[in-house]
């Protein structure tokens, strides 16, 4: 289905981080944008403050007028994310009427075909890159489209646009294949570990999926050193920490919730760039981004000046309270390797201090692949509290709760909590870290901490 003369989109699932940017795409355009997400959020709130029609009811009475009149015509694109089953309400009946239904990543591929790509994917790590990648082109005037998979410090938003675009620079999800559609000039790589076994079955299957994604660059294609071996049969370049990758970082600092770092390739040294977001995982995906955006011709003062200006993105190692008293960092770790790579820098940053991690696992399916990992990872915490599993797209798995994953981390001071009662249990501790970490709604609870632990009451 052409672009070219939709006057209406309709999203099922319109609050998902990927449809919101998608939406927020088609809205700056002055096409109609309506939809449907489960739950009312901070960024449906923002979404509708911006002109979009959003409800929460899962009832076609609510479907906007003109969406229920001209489906099916060259006017209306219903566009759905595959976190929602065929099963749902909306999409079943658009599809029993014979009316074609589009996933956002096949929209995305669409709109990649007019423009030249730049993409990076990942299991971990994308975000902040392409959020880096996104700040460094705008420094250096690009006229592009980005499509970032949080909400950008700077902006306020998950969807960056400059100019009228002739760059699209994506945040290439490898859920259901989702990268597949994209066919990137220009990418990079910065994880590889297991996940979404729901759709691959095995890590063998995803890694043949990431490698037809990988010979499908044209141009450059850069992967973290960590999986190049992983990734031989493909045309590449490598960054990271060691002297034998392509591009590395040297003389690591960290002051604080700032790092410094040297940026090295060839004969070529930037010395001394600013990194003002934490971790030592964020000073690689910012090499990553760097090495792609030299090979796009973008300056040594351009990315110097937009590591100055450039703040992060929310719940990637977001500090909430920083003092003398307490640390409260949020992040969306969902997978044993970021749940290790956050405590790592936890670690190096603070030693000695007690972490009180607040654990929301993601996916029954995830929980129970990845159970015996995540024991390990959060057996890293001083103390661990556990929610209950959310499970997004997912039926429970009999036998597959939190109850079965506590049982398997080996720390002595462990619980399992309901939301609900998060600040009551939270009022029993006396932390020096507190760490809340996953992808669920587990973001609805960082304002009532922050605000339980407020300064004045220390």
């Amino acid at each position: 289905m052409p672009l070219e003369g939709i006057k209406y989109m309709h999203f099922i699932g319109i609050g998902g981080i990927g449809m919101s940017a998608l939406a927020r795409y088609f809205n700056h355009l002055g096409i109609k944008v309506s939809g449907y997400d489960r739950l009312a959020t901070e960024l449906t709130k923002n979404l509708e403050k911006e002109g979009m029609t959003i409800y929460h009811q899962e009832d076609l009475n609510l479907l906007p007028a003109a969406i229920k009149e001209k489906a099916g015509s060259e006017e209306v694109m219903i566009v759905y994310t595959p976190a929602v089953p065929s099963e749902f309400t909306e999409r079943h009946y658009f599809e029993s009427l014979g009316i074609s239904v589009f996933k956002r990543a096949e929209v995305l591929g669409m709109i990649a075909k007019t423009l030249k790509t730049v993409a990076v994917a990942g299991t971990h790590g994308k975000t902040t890159t392409t959020s880096l990648l996104a700040a460094f082109m705008k420094e250096a005037g690009f006229n592009f489209v980005g499509f970032v998979g949080g909400i950008n410090e700077n902006t306020g938003s998950n969807l960056i646009i400059q100019g009228k675009p002739e760059y699209l620079l994506a945040e290439a999800d490898e859920y259901d294949r989702s990268f597949l559609h994209l066919h990137p000039d220009r990418a990079v790589l910065t994880s590889l570990d297991p996940d979404h076994l729901d759709i691959y079955g095995d890590a063998e299957n995803m890694i043949e999926t990431y490698e037809l994604f990988c010979r499908d660059v044209k141009e450059e294609l850069w992967l973290s050193e960590k999986i190049s071996e992983l990734m031989r049969k493909t045309s590449h370049k490598s960054y990271g920490f060691s002297e034998s990758s392509t591009a590395r970082a040297e003389n690591v600092e960290s002051s604080g919730k700032t790092f410094t770092f040297d940026f090295v390739m060839g004969g070529m040294i930037i010395e001394k760039l600013p990194l003002n977001i934490a971790g030592y995982h964020n000073v690689e995906n910012c090499t990553g981004a760097i090495a792609l955006a030299l090979g796009m011709g973008i300056g040594k003062d351009h990315i110097r000046s937009a590591l100055i200006k450039y703040q992060g993105v929310k719940r990637r190692f977001e500090y909430h309270i920083n003092n003398e008293n307490l640390i409260y960092i949020d992040d969306y770790a969902h997978h044993p390797s970021e749940i290790d790579a956050v405590l790592m820098s936890i670690r190096k940053m603070y030693p000695g201090k007690r972490i009180t991690g607040v654990f929301q696992p993601h996916l029954y399916s995830r929980t129970r692949d990845f159970g015996e990992d995540f024991a390990r990872s959060l057996a890293q915490l001083n103390e661990l509290i556990l929610l209950d599993i959310y499970p997004a797209r997912e039926k429970p798995i009999p036998g597959i709760d939190s109850h079965w994953l506590l049982n398997k981390v080996q720390i002595n001071k462990k619980e399992v909590c309901q939301k609900e009662n998060l600040l009551t249990v939270i009022e029993s501790k006396d932390p020096e870290i507190i760490l809340t970490i996953g992808a669920g709604d587990i973001d609805q609870l960082v304002n009532p901490i922050k605000q339980y632990f407020n300064p004045t009451n220390l």
